[in-house]
């Protein structure tokens, strides 16, 4: 079922915990097919990884409490080099089945992605790999010197773009992948609501 995917996305040496059987023979494919076919694989040196079931309870935890109008709504199934959590969203339908939604840890946003599971892995991240996983800005990082990210690791921003950040390789580093999670939704609980403008003079992390 994911020909397309396959043919275009390369399994990086060694990154898969466990495999099942290929997930181009699951005809209706799910996040738990997913996980268990192909859990802890990484694709095009880092580009985009598949989450293991410890991962995705990471994932969901922070999309719980950074974006608590997803919380009981979502499941998590990849995430790419930025620490970009994809999910599905069973309150939006996308070709009869639950669409995937875009949560970024840097600008604070959910995007809606208008595919399910099947259509996004054939469609939107072969057509649209710029648009969906920032292909160009990973290969700059890598250019520069970076490090293509651990299986339990993204590249995340020093300082995130929703307070104040630049969108540049040099407010990049590479990250904890849990521990950057839970710090990006601590920050942006602190302060979604804020009037637009506000200057944030000190932000305080709970341990």
């Amino acid at each position: 079922m994911f020909t397309r995917f396959e043919a275009h996305f390369c399994q990086d040496g060694g990154t898969r915990t466990k495999s099942n059987g290929p997930l181009a023979h699951a005809q209706e494919p799910t996040t738990d097919a997913l996980v268990c076919r192909l859990g802890g694989a990484s694709f095009n040196n880092g580009l985009y990884r598949i989450m293991t079931p410890e991962i995705v309870a990471w994932g969901n935890a922070f999309v719980a409490n950074a974006f608590t109008g997803f919380s009981d709504r979502v499941q998590a199934f990849a995430f790419d080099w930025l620490g970009r959590v994809f999910a599905l969203d069973s309150a939006r339908i996308e070709g009869g089945r639950p669409g995937v939604v875009l949560f970024e840890p840097g600008t604070g946003e959910a995007l809606e992605i208008p595919c399910n599971l099947s259509t996004f892995h054939e469609n939107e991240l072969v057509d649209y790999k710029e648009e969906a996983l920032a292909e160009g800005f990973y290969r700059r990082w890598l250019a520069n010197g970076g490090a293509a990210p651990n299986v339990d690791q993204c590249v995340g921003y020093k300082t995130p773009l929703f307070l104040g950040g630049k969108d540049t390789i040099e407010n990049l580093e590479i990250s904890d992948l849990d521990v950057y999670w839970t710090l990006v939704a601590q920050l942006l609980a602190k302060v979604r609501g804020l009037p637009l403008g506000t200057r944030i003079r000190k932000v305080e992390i709970e341990s």
